[in-house]
Parts: structure tokens; sequence; C-alpha cells
């Protein structure tokens, strides 16, 4: 059994994904070959999905095959790790290996090339200063931009400034100047109005069309992780578009890791949606 596979690559960890896929790609390639049976996926869905132990029998009728069956399919998942097999007297018990749950992600990251190596560092040229009364109609201006991109927010139309204010940290609204002109802004929404989640919030990052391409949203970026740092905000999180790609990478290399995707979370011009949901603690 090799569960310690799934401890190969931390999945907060920077990755040059070009070094990954020469060390990692026979590891990631038994992976996804194991997966291949849709019986294994139905197998493992039902494992991970439990609330505990599940015995061989119990799968066998889930699954509608035999016996003999579901234990070969046991043994293959066991043998990447993605499943743990324990005896009892005469009964096997089935869990599911927590490290699968973040190593399935981040290998599926990092063979898409959603992983960058290196740090996000502010770029020569770009100033970054607090969000001004006089900003608003910039700020609602790009924001504009990024809904029109369709891969940027579920908003369909811009929020109004009184919205935007009770919402975003009134300590963490950034604008980015370039060439004299606001280039794009940054804020940060708190996750839940409970006392323990206080330290918890949620990013937003938006760059003028004209503005594309110059180290701004990478500049914003690292200026908010680091004003969290500063503040005492442990957590902050993104929600991005898989569609996003770019996005997602930037978030990687600030060290955001993926949690996970929300399938089907919410509709977009009446067509459902996945989101990408990333997260960075602070160390």
């Amino acid at each position: 059994m090799r569960e310690e596979v799934f401890d190969l690559i931390p999945a907060s960890t920077p990755v040059d994904t070009c070094q990954v896929l020469t060390d990692e790609a026979a590891t990631y390639a038994s992976w996804f070959s194991t997966l291949s049976d849709p019986t294994r996926v139905r197998l493992l869905h039902h494992v991970a999905s439990a609330p505990g132990s599940v015995t061989v029998g119990e799968l066998t009728a889930l699954l509608g095959v035999s016996q003999s069956t579901c234990s070969h399919h046991v043994r293959k998942l066991a043998e990447v790790g993605f499943v743990r097999v324990q005896r009892e007297g005469t009964t096997t018990l089935v869990t599911v290996n927590p490290a699968c749950c973040t190593g399935l992600p981040h290998a599926a990251d990092a063979v898409m090339g959603a992983l960058s190596t290196g740090t996000v560092t502010p770029v020569s040229g770009v100033t970054i200063r607090p969000m001004t009364t006089a900003d608003w109609p910039e700020v609602r201006r790009i924001y504009g931009e990024g809904i029109a991109t369709g891969n940027a927010t579920f908003e369909t139309e811009v929020p109004s400034r009184r919205t935007l204010e009770s919402k975003w940290l009134p300590d963490h609204r950034w604008i980015a100047m370039l060439d004299g002109a606001i280039a794009g802004w940054a804020a940060a929404t708190p996750v839940s109005a409970r006392e323990c989640y206080a330290g918890v919030a949620e990013t937003s990052i938006y760059v003028g069309d004209a503005h594309q391409g110059r180290g701004v949203g990478k500049t914003l970026l690292h200026h908010q992780v680091s004003a969290a740092d500063a503040d005492g905000l442990w957590t902050l999180q993104a929600v991005i578009f898989p569609e996003n790609r770019a996005s997602i990478a930037l978030h990687h290399r600030a060290g955001f890791r993926t949690v996970g995707v929300r399938e089907r979370i919410a509709q977009h011009h009446g067509q459902w949606r996945d989101t990408v949901l990333l997260e960075r603690r602070r160390s």
C-alpha cells in the first residue's frame, strides 16, 4: 500500500510544473489510470462520502457487483493510497485516505499547468495606495470591465457604491496606479459575521483592460496578502471560475492552495457554473 505518495508534494508548496511532470508523471498516471474504471470511481465516492468505515459487503450491495469484483477494486484503490483497508475478524473495513482529498486536486492542477514556480513580487512602476472616495467611479468602471469578460464574477451588473462599501473591509481596499492612472483595485470581504471567523476574508482583484499584462494584478495581490498578514487576518480565500487559469496560477504563486471545486454552485446568465475555492493561511 502506498499512502505516502499523496505526501510527496504539499498542496501549498509552489512547484515547478516542468519538474513535476518529469519527477511525478508516473505517479500521477497511476492515480488517474486507477480511476479509469467507472465502478472504481463509484466505489471511491461511496467510501469518501461515508461518515465512517464501509465494509466490502456493504460496497458490494451498493455497487451491484460480486464480492470478488468489489474486493479487486478495493485492492486497486488501496495500492495507490486512495483508500485504507483494515481487517476485523472476517470483516474487511474500507476508509478513505484523507490525503487523497488534497493530493488529487493538486495533481490535476499540476497536469493542467495551474501551478507556478516562484513567488509574487511587486512590479516596478506599479504603486499601491488606499482606496479613497474619489476613486469610486474608476473602481466601478473597472469592475464593469471584469463583468464583461464573463469569467470574473457571478455579478451581471456593477454593484452600487453603497453595496460595495457595506461589505468590503475598510482597511483592506487598495488602488493600483500605473502611468498616472488607476489601473486596478483589490478589496477583501469578511466571509462571516461570526466572531470565530473574524480573521477570514475573501479577496477580490480587478485590473482594467488597458493595463492587463503589466504586473498590476501581481502587485495588488502581493500588497493585499502582506497587509492582511500585518493586520492579523489568518486566512484569505479566493473564489475563481476554473476558466480563469491565469488568476488561479497567480494565486498559487502567492501561496494559495486549491481547496476544491464547487460544482454547479450558482447560475450565471442561466447556466450552472463551477468555481475553484483557494485559500492561503498566514504562516
